[in-house]
């Protein structure tokens, strides 16, 4: 038989008296308090880590640098930056775009040491690069040298090990509610989000608020731009402009005119690139140039611009070096000239002064060799110097000379002239100079000479002139 134990009688008493105290305590149509819950914790913007940089160039002015920290130095991170900055600056850059500096993740990842465009944590530092602290040096050291920093800016997807995975609605999904790469893509390292969700939005825009505060960079390049809807970059981009005393340099890696709209400066020549690339195969007329000039150019809202280039991380990885693309230094050059005087703002990517012929990775770590093709270097700092000094160049109207066989235009600005004549084929020409042209006196910038023109000018493959009328 189980035993069960009888309660006492001073039990009951003191169970009486509990519910009599209980009883008088409570009056008449008082009803239960109920718990409080604690207070919901809003998310809070770290503080101002420093004073905001004061020297952003106009839209027009921009000399971008891409670094491919992987790709930069021995070193392989901040630091081997850091200790490049003197010879950035000479090139005449006066912008810095650092490609990804976050965490890279490891799950599903693409091989090497991952793509540096599958982002673990947004707030943090890529611990192969360096600490924040390292990483803010270099940003002051930048500002010591009049360059801003900018950073690469992945808001398409996440590497699929990002704590963002856990809130599932966060990111697209397929019909049976799995988790989808993004869509039309074969970037199988990443997950695509959903900008549906507004959450999901909040969260990213004060991610990208962390970097300005918390370590005084000066923009964003955005990633794979095209991709996301209009109206979060408005949002986005109005935040960013709330921010008292500072002004942002804002590029997206993309082509849709409604980037302008939402506040980008600048977004990317991709139809002149693939134009120029024709022209010098041969595929297309040289004056196909001048029309898709004028298509990209054309209705850009003032203070706006394109990015002009010859090469940037992708083109050299999966592409071809301007070396390879262009027929070696002189075809290179000549490229160059055309994607940075004839409109737009120019990037450099890194490599490409020292005619690098290595079809850089972003996924390994391998070391540029900075010692080659010093003459190219000096090459580059003449025209980038000259297109710094010149409003004509930045600024000025177009006016296209007619040749079946070369390139040739004038930029025009307050009462200033440069003309520049390129031969883009792999074969001497002769062009006919109009009587307007060879009339005026000129001085040939890149060998600081006067130059009188003929009735005709040889040109051998790739040459150029860049005159300036005195």
């Amino acid at each position: 038989m189980k035993y069960i134990a009888m309660p006492s009688k001073m039990t009951f008493v003191y169970a009486i008296l509990a519910l009599s105290f209980s009883f008088f305590d409570c009056k008449k149509g008082d009803d239960p308090v109920p718990p409080t819950k604690p207070p919901v914790q809003q998310p809070v913007d770290p503080p101002v880590y420093a004073a905001p940089y004061q020297g952003i160039p106009d839209t027009k002015d921009v000399v971008m640098y891409e670094v491919n920290l992987r790709g930069f130095s021995a070193e392989g991170n901040f630091k081997g930056v850091q200790n490049r900055l003197d010879q950035i600056k000479d090139l005449g850059v006066n912008v810095i775009w650092l490609m990804p500096i976050n965490p890279v993740g490891q799950l599903k990842s693409a091989g090497g040491l991952g793509s540096p465009y599958a982002v673990k944590n947004y707030k943090e530092v890529n611990p192969e690069f360096g600490t924040l602290e390292d990483f803010r040096t270099l940003v002051k050291e930048a500002h010591n040298r009049n360059m801003a920093v900018v950073i690469d800016w992945v808001a398409n997807h996440t590497a699929w090990d990002n704590p963002w995975i856990a809130n599932k609605n966060w990111y697209k999904q397929d019909a049976s509610g799995n988790i989808i790469p993004p869509p039309n893509t074969n970037w199988t390292d990443v997950a695509a989000l959903d900008y549906n969700n507004q959450d999901m939005r909040k969260e990213m825009i004060r991610s990208m608020k962390y970097w300005v505060l918390a370590t005084n960079i000066d923009g964003f390049r955005c990633d794979a731009a095209d991709l996301m809807p209009y109206d979060f970059w408005k949002q986005a981009i109005d935040t960013l402009k709330k921010f008292d005393n500072r002004k942002l340099v804002l590029l997206a890696e993309g082509s849709r005119a409604n980037h302008f709209n939402a506040g980008f400066q600048l977004n990317y020549g991709w139809d002149y690139y693939k134009t120029l690339k024709d022209v010098f195969k041969g595929t297309q007329a040289d004056a196909t140039l001048f029309t898709t000039n004028a298509q990209e150019l054309t209705n850009i809202p003032e203070g706006f611009t394109k990015l002009r280039f010859t090469t940037n991380h992708d083109e050299t990885a999966w592409d071809d070096t301007p070396m390879g693309l262009f027929s070696g230094k002189k075809g290179s050059m000549a490229a160059f000239v055309l994607a940075s005087y004839m409109g737009g703002s120019t990037l450099l990517y890194n490599g490409q002064e020292v005619g690098s012929t290595k079809k850089l990775s972003f996924f390994e770590h391998d070391p540029i060799d900075w010692t080659t093709n010093p003459d190219m270097v000096v090459e580059y700092k003449k025209l980038i110097a000259f297109k710094n000094g010149s409003d004509a160049v930045k600024r000025g109207s177009i006016e296209t000379i007619a040749d079946p066989s070369i390139v040739v235009f004038k930029r025009i600005y307050n009462g200033k002239e440069v003309l520049v004549i390129v031969n883009a084929n792999n074969s001497a020409v002769t062009y006919n100079v109009p009587t307007s042209v060879s009339s005026a006196s000129w001085s040939n910038v890149m060998k600081n000479e006067d130059m009188a023109l003929g009735a005709t000018l040889t040109l051998q493959p790739y040459d150029y002139y860049i005159l300036s009328k005195k």
